[in-house]
């Protein structure tokens, strides 16, 4: 089974931290979002992934390669300009000649892929679009369906009065390649605003698959940081725990400091004496803490300086940055190795 992974978008509400890094690649325990996405796959049986870039597609491309380390044979294709969800699905048609599945890469669930084809296979549809629920639909692309589960309506971001939905478009699909032929090539198009409404114009089938587990995108610094206490709190099944142990890992902890779990500590890591680290704490691979520093509710990346007598408060903290001693950061983002330093 292939995948096609939509990498390309600015994460422009994600700044400073996508200033110098694309979305798919922010890390989520520790590890990036795309690298898990790809595991995760692999697990339900995908074993080839075509990723679709655009903005700062070096990083993504050097640190994946053909994939040799994951298990699974990666290619890309590069747009020099975004050209929508459905350019960049156009783009990769060379790529696909059988039933494939597409997802967008900013988002974390634990959907299980192979009983979603396998709902597409039976639905006979040309494309099956995966569904979440939320309790207010207005923001969101809305889908009507009937009751056989096929799609009858899309309704973008609707009024309380225009739609009974409340089931969303969850950004995962399964088609046909022949779907590929009703998209124009070398064009800005929108798979769910041009695409999805053209289908059902023309009275192709489309299913709708109803996902009642765990969905959020990580669109914006809130739901970053809120996909992490998820985790913790074992309400996300998106990365296992298990494999989480702190005390199995290079690190040098000072007998005086002060270890409130549920927390996450990367590789080579040194905290120094009287610190307070936790609870709901990412601490990145290669990053020092200084004494008396106190974390709670907060995600550093990897590689970061905090000196002593930090207060670190549901910050975000990104790699590279050193922090001051003698600091309080609450309800931040730090990111002072890019000279920017703003509120969430």
């Amino acid at each position: 089974m292939k995948a096609l992974l939509l990498a390309g978008g600015l994460g422009t509400r994600l700044r400073p931290l996508t200033n110098f890094l694309p979305k798919p690649m922010v890390p989520i325990m520790g590890k990036p979002l795309l690298e898990s996405t790809i595991l995760r796959l692999k697990h339900q049986g995908v074993d080839e992934v075509v990723i679709s870039t655009c903005y700062k597609s070096n990083h993504i491309e050097k640190y994946f390669g053909d994939g040799e380390k994951l298990g699974v044979k990666v290619s890309y294709i590069k747009e020099d300009i975004p050209l929508g969800t459905g350019g960049a699905i156009k783009n990769a048609e060379e790529f696909f000649d059988d039933t494939f599945i597409i997802l967008n890469s900013d988002i974390i669930c634990d959907i299980d892929i192979k009983n979603l084809v396998e709902y597409h296979k039976s639905k006979n549809a040309l494309a099956t679009i995966a569904m979440t629920k939320v309790e207010d639909p207005s923001q969101y692309g809305v889908i009507e369906y009937d009751d056989n589960d096929y799609i009858t309506a899309f309704k973008e971001k609707p009024k309380p009065y225009e739609t009974n939905s409340k089931w969303i478009n969850a950004g995962i699909y399964v088609f046909e390649p022949e779907l590929l032929n009703e998209i124009p090539k070398d064009e800005v198009v929108s798979i769910e605003r041009d695409t999805y409404p053209k289908l059902l114009s023309k009275g192709c089938s489309m299913a709708a698959y109803r996902y009642g587990g765990y969905w959020i995108d990580i669109g914006t610094i809130e739901k970053y940081k809120k996909v992490h206490f998820d985790i913790f709190k074992n309400n996300c099944k998106f990365v296992d725990m298990s494999d989480y142990n702190y005390k199995r890992k290079n690190i040098i902890i000072d007998p005086s400091a002060k270890i409130v779990e549920p927390i996450f500590i990367g590789h080579n890591v040194k905290i120094d004496a009287k610190a307070h680290i936790g609870p709901y704490v990412v601490i990145g691979d290669n990053t020092h803490i200084g004494s008396n520093s106190i974390i709670r509710h907060s995600i550093v990346w990897d590689n970061v300086k905090i000196n002593k007598n930090v207060n670190l408060i549901n910050a975000v903290v990104a790699s590279n940055s050193v922090i001051d001693g003698m600091r309080k950061i609450e309800d931040e983002v730090y990111a002072n190795s890019i000279n920017d330093y703003v509120a969430s």
